[in-house]
């Protein structure tokens, strides 16, 4: 048999230790302004009208204001007047027919003893001279919205990072042994 040699060998051991990194976060609470303007609502209204017209029922009762009085009364007489002309003319035709029997001058002339009258002064009476206007008016309504500001301010996270341990070591070195064959002395 033949001598062996003999090789050994250790291989090279690396140990590593490590910690994971934490990771520290914070974020503070966002700030909230909120401003709110009230609603506004403004209503005008105006008083109703009531506008009441006597004049008509006045002249009426009792021939109403001057003015009005003495136009009734200058219109009346225009046609008094009138009217009186006109009887005169028919009381001279019939008389121009004298001939003709019942226009003698005492039938003429003496059936004419009604005496001219005086213009009526007052006005017509109705069951519809007193005017009544009732005037109502819509309110004026104006509405302003309310109005909601918000303000916001936010912030940032806050990281925070906190490395871990790493620890590389050598836990075995590489090592070769030789172990050599043992030699015989005796031969």
């Amino acid at each position: 048999m033949q001598p062996i040699l003999q090789i050994r060998q250790t291989p090279a051991l690396i140990g590593i230790d490590a910690d994971p990194g934490a990771y520290s976060i914070s974020q503070p609470k966002a700030e909230v302004n909120i401003t709110t303007t009230p609603s506004e609502l403004t209503v005008q209204s105006t008083r109703p009208e009531l506008k009441i017209d006597q004049s008509a029922a006045r002249a009426a009762y009792y021939g109403g204001g001057m003015l009005e009085m003495n136009k009734r009364i200058y219109s009346g007489i225009q046609q008094l007047y009138l009217q009186g002309i006109a009887r005169k003319v028919d009381q001279g035709n019939r008389m121009a027919e004298f001939f003709k029997p019942g226009n003698t001058i005492a039938e003429v002339y003496g059936t004419d003893t009604e005496p001219n009258s005086f213009p009526e002064i007052r006005g017509p009476a109705s069951y519809d001279n007193v005017d009544i206007h009732f005037e109502t008016r819509a309110p004026q309504i104006d509405f302003r919205p309310a109005q909601v500001d918000i303000q916001v301010e936010r912030h940032r996270p806050e990281i925070e990072y906190t490395r871990g341990k790493l620890n590389i070591y050598m836990q075995q070195y590489a090592s070769v042994q030789f172990i050599p064959p043992e030699v015989n002395v005796q031969m």
